[in-house]
């Protein structure tokens, strides 16, 4: 189970790298937040935890709640480029 958890824990650590990454392209904090982009990838990722054999709806509590915390840390990223 820990080892799994590592894994888990590396593979968000990379997530929030890429949104970091993305910042850089953003004209603004508040263009980070794409509410249909969102929108779609709650249900994508629903739709891939049926398809493996899970609760959709908890999957994607899970993932609300990862892309919130994604979103905050591109936000908090994009300002710390845009410092002057």
């Amino acid at each position: 189970m820990d080892a799994v958890d590592r894994e888990l824990i590396a593979l968000i650590a990379a997530r929030v790298g890429y949104v970091k990454a993305a910042a850089r392209f953003k004209p603004s904090a508040e263009a980070v937040v794409d509410h249909e982009r969102m929108r779609k990838v709650l249900a994508t990722r629903r739709s891939w935890a049926e398809n493996a054999g899970l609760d959709g709806s908890a999957i994607e509590d899970l993932y609300r709640d990862l892309v919130a915390y994604c979103v905050s840390e591109e936000q908090k990223y994009w300002r710390e480029l845009t410092k002057t």
